[in-house]
């Protein structure tokens, strides 16, 4: 099973957002990291995929040979998820009542199951003891942890983040890209993620996608796609690109290539 990307181009208005974004494949079992600057197009392309923006007629997406553009919605949420980087909250609904409602809403099922399922997911993001608050009284990180709950409770076989770290601290960052790694491999499910912190995406990408200005720039594993040259290209910096078999790689931006105003 692989997700697959061929000529997807999306304008919105007058402005082309993504320009034949041509040749990305995702696999099961691996996180691929989304890269690029500001305005590269992460979030439409995730979008796009997930079917939230109209497509060129061009397009074309798949999974596992099956064609997803020009499908209905409802065929589409049978087999991805797309989380959004702020995702929205119902604060009537405590953190337990929403992840619930969230398995119960894609997945159909007798007994106790889905209460363990929920159980479990409360205990790996390190939710058991606000079970019973209500969302309103989250912190934004708080809030981000239990969405990524409920986009995993549904079980999909594709799930597209955007920015699923942004509001969480540094403990809860590795701690969350740990969890989301081991549970893609434990159930081959395929996971999309766009991120801007390199060394995050270095540490648990296994493939990566970078974008500038709505163009594929590059596509491959952390070390054929992060390198000075290419960082310097799409993300106007300078910088030193580290490797080690015994230390998590380094990427340490140095200066920018370019000062605003100039």
């Amino acid at each position: 099973m692989s997700l697959r990307i061929e000529r997807l181009s999306c304008r919105l208005g007058d402005k082309q957002i993504l320009d034949n974004i041509e040749g990305l494949l995702a696999k099961p079992g691996e996180i691929t990291a989304l890269l690029g600057p500001n305005g590269a197009g992460k979030s439409t392309l995730l979008k796009g995929i997930a079917g939230l923006e109209r497509l060129a007629p061009c397009s074309r997406i798949s999974l596992d040979g099956m064609a997803l553009t020009g499908v209905s919605p409802a065929v589409r949420a049978e087999h991805l998820y797309y989380l959004p980087q702020q995702p929205g909250s119902s604060s009537a609904l405590t953190v337990f009542e929403a992840i619930m409602l969230a398995r119960r809403t894609r997945i159909k099922e007798n007994g106790r199951q889905g209460l363990y399922r929920v159980r479990d997911m409360l205990r790996d993001l390190e939710l058991e003891e606000m079970a019973e608050r209500t969302l309103a009284t989250l912190s934004g990180g708080e809030r981000q942890r239990v969405a990524l709950a409920q986009a995993m409770v549904r079980e999909p076989r594709v799930l597209l983040l955007d920015e699923p770290t942004s509001a969480l601290d540094l403990h809860h960052q590795l701690q969350v890209l740990d969890w989301l790694s081991r549970r893609a491999q434990e159930s081959a499910m395929i996971l999309v993620m766009a991120i801007h912190d390199l060394n995050l995406a270095a540490r648990f990408a296994a493939h990566m996608w970078m974008l500038k200005a709505g163009h594929t720039a590059a596509w491959g594993g952390p070390g054929d796609v992060l390198t000075p040259a290419r960082l310097r290209d799409v993300y106007a910096i300078e910088a030193q690109v580290e490797w080690s078999e015994n230390a998590p790689p380094r990427i340490t931006p140095l200066t920018a290539t370019r000062r605003l105003g100039i």
